[in-house]
């Protein structure tokens, strides 16, 4: 799993279509047009990964996105990593048995810590555990709730379970536009010895640099990239450099 520093675009999905959410408010986002649409255009940009979340899952739990999703399966030959509204290890079997190369599993993940352990053992190193922090504390339920977890000390917790990684989302800059704050990503990334991947506030591509020298294996960028900031081969030439 990223053999290499990765930027990774994110495709999020409310309603089918693409949006992006402005520090993970509900009703915050802006759209984007068809998800598949997006996929395929980021897949002829240069990514390796793409990041894929339903967000009507990840605010009622249950997935109203599947078919936009099987749809990207079916159109792109690159790894895509889903999340949102994944909640039994059932489900997460079932998505990586249909395609799906790695699942993120979030507040799943915080209610039933075993069921990284239960995914990972038919399907190693295919969880990435999303721990998303506002005010230094991992929320859930779509970042409407607070848990008391450090997301580093969480973080080694569940490297113990077979996570094959972290998404570590800094909800408090997420979609802001307004550059990234790395020093609770080289917190996370110190807890631990496998990959994290940092999320939230990706401005520039001075950005994306700072994240790659503060230790995290890659980076999901969503809102930079669909308003144009940067394009996704102007950050990957910075990091390829």
């Amino acid at each position: 799993m990223f053999p290499a520093f990765e930027v990774v675009p994110a495709v999020d999905m409310q309603d089918g279509e693409v949006v992006q959410l402005v520090g993970g408010e509900r009703g915050s986002g802006k759209q984007y047009g068809d998800p598949v649409d997006a996929a395929e255009r980021w897949v002829d940009a240069g990514a390796r990964t793409l990041h894929l979340v339903d967000l009507d899952g990840a605010f009622e739990g249950t997935r109203e996105n599947a078919a936009a999703i099987d749809a990207i399966l079916e159109a792109v030959d690159v790894d895509v990593q889903l999340g949102g509204g994944i909640r039994t290890a059932e489900d997460a079997i079932g998505l990586l048995d249909r395609g799906v190369d790695r699942v993120i599993l979030g507040t799943a993940a915080v209610e039933n810590p075993e069921i990284v352990a239960e995914i990972s053992e038919s399907h190693p190193e295919s969880v990435l555990v999303s721990l998303d922090a506002k005010d230094g504390e991992v929320v859930v339920e779509g970042w409407t709730e607070g848990t008391g977890l450090d997301p580093a000390a969480a973080a080694g917790r569940y490297e113990e379970l077979g996570a094959g990684g972290i998404l570590f989302t800094d909800v408090d800059v997420e979609g802001q536009l307004d550059g990234v704050r790395t020093e609770q990503v080289e917190r996370v990334v110190g807890a631990v010895d496998i990959p994290v991947i940092a999320s939230g506030g990706v401005a520039t591509v001075e950005d994306v640099v700072a994240l790659e020298r503060a230790g995290a294996s890659a980076v999901v960028v969503g809102t930079a990239l669909y308003e144009g900031r940067f394009t996704l081969s102007e950050a990957m030439a910075a990091i390829d450099g």
